[in-house]
């Protein structure tokens, strides 16, 4: 079962959403008009025969809102698609919650995206640092420790240069680093155990003894996640969801350590070869949905979520990303997202990965406006004055809501 509110603007977005939605039972369904779309739109996916009726009933009788039910899948659930005014959203959750054990999960889940989709109101604390969500975007700063990244490989491969890097992009403004020691870059081969920590492991153990910002570390391996977290990393960030190494999550729930679960299609090889989506923020949400409950069940607590951007996407799969972002953040945790030099901004501007900057300042903001709560950058300087600029118009726009 998944909630999803959906970042709907205009009646153009509804009627594309409706696009997608699929065959629907139009018994249980109301005559669906486009214009009255209002406030709090959801998708909620994979519910059982007995909610979806009681939805379709109260809603369309009580809060006088249109319903879509879809005809039962494969698994014998249905999706819907409804809009609900903000005042009556406690009364639906309170409806679902008193209903049956599936309507209390829905109803609780419904919370949690709310809280999270229009408020930001997660403070995480990663060592001594607390990271208020409500208050501003944070900015992660790249290291790469590698001969092959896409866009700084080799740049940063010894340790007194990955050093000196990872210093200037804290004196620039860097509230995270970011340390990976294989690049995944379209095409790129695995990066043998042995190798990728002879590469991370010293440059973590310097980073802790001169900064108090966290570290994060880039890997997808646990041996690769237990020895960096060993050493004083806070974050694990897993570009595969905890999918690639079963043993990943059981190690970051044993550090208490947070962990940043991305979205890929396929492997770094692969990823790129000719990837298709029906519909790509549906497949990326059941995919980070899926990882959050691996998360969960292994006892992590502070999550945080990646779409993905370049990790087996086509161009307009990325562009799409960034303008649906905000739906993302239904999952309930924080959003990250990586746009930083990628390939799609290159192949809009048809420019080299070294004249990226602008392109990169773009993306960036309008995903800070449209809800990410970190950015993954390796233009540290300029990118935290990107988002300072972001931050100051979305709270202005803040304030003139609560008057």
């Amino acid at each position: 079962m998944r909630v999803r509110i959906l970042k709907i603007s205009n009646r153009e977005e509804v009627i594309e959403e409706l696009s997608r939605f699929g065959e629907v039972e139009v018994y249980l369904s109301s005559e669906f008009n486009p214009d009255k779309f209002v406030c709090v739109n959801l998708k909620i996916e994979d519910v059982d025969d007995e909610v979806a009726r009681l939805i379709s009933g109260e809603v369309a009788k009580y809060l006088k809102s249109d319903v879509l039910i879809s005809k039962p899948k494969l698994n014998g659930q249905r999706d819907l698609m409804l809009s609900i005014k903000s005042a009556d959203v406690e009364y639906f959750i309170n409806m679902l919650k008193n209903f049956s054990e599936q309507g209390k999960i829905i109803g609780d889940e419904l919370t949690r995206a709310i809280k999270s989709f229009f408020y930001d109101d997660i403070v995480y604390k990663f060592g001594n640092k607390e990271f208020d969500f409500s208050k501003r975007t944070y900015v992660m700063g790249i290291l790469n420790v590698t001969p092959d990244s896409f866009s700084d490989g080799g740049r940063y491969f010894s340790l007194d240069s990955a050093i000196e890097h990872a210093m200037k992009m804290v004196e620039d403004g860097a509230d995270i680093i970011d340390v990976g020691g294989e690049s995944t870059r379209p095409g790129s081969e695995p990066v043998p155990l042995e190798e990728e920590l002879r590469r991370v492991i010293p440059v973590i153990k310097e980073i802790v003894k001169r900064v108090d910002v966290p570290v994060s570390i880039d890997t997808y391996k646990s041996e690769v996640a237990r020895q960096a977290l060993d050493n004083g990393a806070s974050i694990v960030n897993d570009i595969s969801g905890l999918r690639f190494d079963e043993k990943m999550a059981d190690v970051v729930a044993s550090y208490k350590a947070s962990v940043v679960l991305m979205h890929i299609k396929g492997t770094p090889k692969t990823m790129q070869q000719n990837p298709e989506y029906d519909d790509v923020i549906s497949e990326i949400y059941d995919y980070l949905s899926g990882s959050v409950e691996i998360a969960r069940r292994a006892g992590i607590e502070q999550i945080i979520v990646d779409p993905g951007i370049g990790f087996g996407k086509r161009l307009i799969d990325n562009l799409e990303i960034i303008r649906r972002l905000r739906e993302f953040k239904s999952l309930g945790y924080p959003v990250l997202i990586g746009v930083s030099r990628k390939s799609f901004i290159g192949n809009i501007l048809n420019l080299p990965v070294d004249q990226r900057l602008e392109g990169t300042a773009g993306a960036v903001a309008i995903s800070v406006w449209n809800g990410a709560n970190i950015v993954r950058v390796h233009d540290v300087k300029e990118m935290v004055r990107v988002v300072k600029i972001v931050d100051a118009i979305k709270q202005i726009a803040i304030k003139q809501n609560q008057i």
